[in-house]
């Protein structure tokens, strides 16, 4: 027997399509108000924070948008995105897109579990809502970074590999394609991939779509590495691998306990800090960009005094990488407790002012900070880049006027208001990953089940950088919604129940049975 809704034809009117709709936003209301809730905090921080909000690295993304080159530091997707909007000259468009990228994660959240796991519209409306109104997630969307764009990539990587229950070589296509996106992006890309392929191989997905995924993300970072090479001589994503995880060893780096050969191993000695490990900085990037007190032997200033193009060279990376795996082959002990201390700096109720001052303002709205003693924005420093022009001059260059920020009330006061309340505090993240840990453990015959990928892929995130660099906070804002979807899939089964149990008492609208 055909049903009217079977033969009634579509409507494919501007009417028919505004009902459908409405109809649409009515179905998913609690969502819809959240989601613009959140769309209208970002509009306040562009009225507030114009065009854009500044960080150290940014000057450095944008002079590669504007001088193509493969950089010796990072990978150059962001770049890469910048470039794309350049003919727009509008660091306002560029934190827009980043804007829609924060809403499109929260909206894959909801839809993934809402349709495959079943969670009622407030549950997963309340998985989201860290990223829609956490006031940090919304600060580093409105500065030129590419932590956005990295976090939407492995949202968008991980809710497709649980969307599909039978992952096909098309899909498999797709998800590489996704994760060389997200590692050209930020190295820290080449873990995900290795997680999502052991999750694909203990689902026991097949070969195809396994080699898919791996062929997929293989040929364009094999293809970045290669133009990598034909500038440094080097097959490699980066110059700098050994010099950041040889920062992350300073703090503890004794060379009396390394046992370096002074004969035939000067280039590791070269490399010794002098001053004796209870007198040295706690926090690790002091060793990688602190200028020290200009004699060449002063605290942080072994890597600095040779220059910060020579710093970046194959030789010198070579060198740091190797005193490195030194200092922790023979102090695993400290190195377990610097990692061990920067990954619980993620877990703090309020947020402390590490590693610095400087570097703590730029992670604020802060309505008056940007401003000179005249009231107007503060100039952009006049830092020279590795293509040869100046931080200033560059964002000029691309935005074709001032880039400077501009503060604007009442907006920007709102913000800055909105922030000191509304934001995810680090031991509710513990808590949520907590609930995430119960659910693999409780599927420990499945090898923790669907709950291992997010929940594996956002300690990763928060563990790789206190073990390879140090702590930061925007690293610790793309693990939440991994955490947030791990906890999510753990507390569906008690979800599950409730939804049976009140399913006479369900309205006709209402799904009375959770999805397969």
């Amino acid at each position: 027997m055909v049903s009217v809704a079977e033969i009634t034809p579509v409507d494919h009117s501007a009417p028919g399509r505004t009902a459908r709709g409405l109809s649409f936003l009515r179905r998913h209301r609690v969502f819809a108000a959240a989601f613009g809730v959140g769309a209208v905090l970002r509009i306040v921080a562009m009225l507030g924070y114009g065009p854009a909000m500044w960080f150290n690295d940014s000057y450095e993304y944008v002079s590669v948008a504007l001088h193509p080159r493969p950089h010796p530091i990072r990978p150059d997707g962001y770049s890469f995105w910048l470039m794309l909007l350049k003919p727009f000259h509008s660091f306002t468009l560029v934190v827009l897109t980043q804007h829609l990228m924060g809403l499109a994660a929260a909206a894959l959240i909801y839809a993934l579990l809402r349709a495959k796991f079943g969670l009622p519209k407030w549950g997963a409306t309340l998985a989201a809502a860290p990223v829609l109104f956490d006031a940090y997630q919304i600060q580093l969307e409105q500065m030129v970074m590419s932590d956005t764009l990295f976090t939407l990539l492995v949202v968008a990587v991980v809710t497709l590999v649980l969307w599909k229950r039978r992952l096909t070589w098309r899909a498999g296509v797709v998800v590489g394609l996704l994760l060389a996106l997200t590692w050209l992006t930020r190295s820290i890309g080449l873990p995900i991939l290795a997680l999502v392929v052991v999750y694909l191989l203990v689902k026991r997905t097949g070969w195809k779509p396994i080699t898919a995924v791996v062929t997929a993300c293989a040929v364009p970072v094999m293809a970045y590495m290669g133009w990598f090479a034909t500038a440094y001589g080097k097959f490699a994503m980066t110059n700098s691998d050994g010099l950041i995880l040889y920062m992350r060893t300073a703090i503890f780096a004794d060379c009396s306990k390394m046992h370096i050969d002074k004969y035939k191993e000067v280039q590791l000695l070269l490399l010794c800090i002098n001053d004796p490990v209870d007198q040295r900085k706690d926090y690790a990037q002091w060793y990688l960009w602190g200028q020290g007190n200009g004699d060449g032997q002063g605290t942080g200033e072994v890597l600095h005094r040779w220059g910060i193009n020579k710093k970046f060279s194959e030789i010198t990376n070579e060198a740091a990488s190797a005193f490195a795996i030194r200092a922790i082959t023979s102090q695993p002990g400290d190195y377990l407790k610097v990692v061990a201390r920067d990954f619980l700096r993620s877990f703090h109720w309020s947020r402390p002012r590490f590693p610095d001052e400087q570097t703590y303002l730029m992670y604020q709205f802060k309505p008056y900070y940007d401003l000179d003693e005249s009231g107007q924005p503060k100039r952009l420093p006049k830092w020279s880049s590795y293509q040869g022009g100046r931080t200033d001059t560059d964002a000029f260059s691309y935005e074709q006027g001032p880039p400077e920020t501009r503060i604007v009330q009442p907006w920007a006061d709102v913000m800055a208001w909105y922030q000191k309340v509304f934001y995810l505090r680090g031991i509710l993240l513990g808590g949520i990953l907590l609930i995430g840990l119960y659910g693999v453990a409780v599927r420990w015959r499945t090898f923790g089940g669907p709950v291992a990928l997010p929940w594996l892929g956002s300690v990763g995130l928060l563990l790789a950088p206190a073990a390879t660099a140090e702590f930061d906070y925007r690293y610790v804002l793309p693990a939440v919604p991994l955490a947030c979807l791990a906890a999510a899939i753990t507390l569906r089964h008690g979800v599950r129940i409730g939804v049976r149990r009140s399913s006479r008492n369900a309205s006709a609208s209402e799904p009375t049975t959770v999805p397969a």
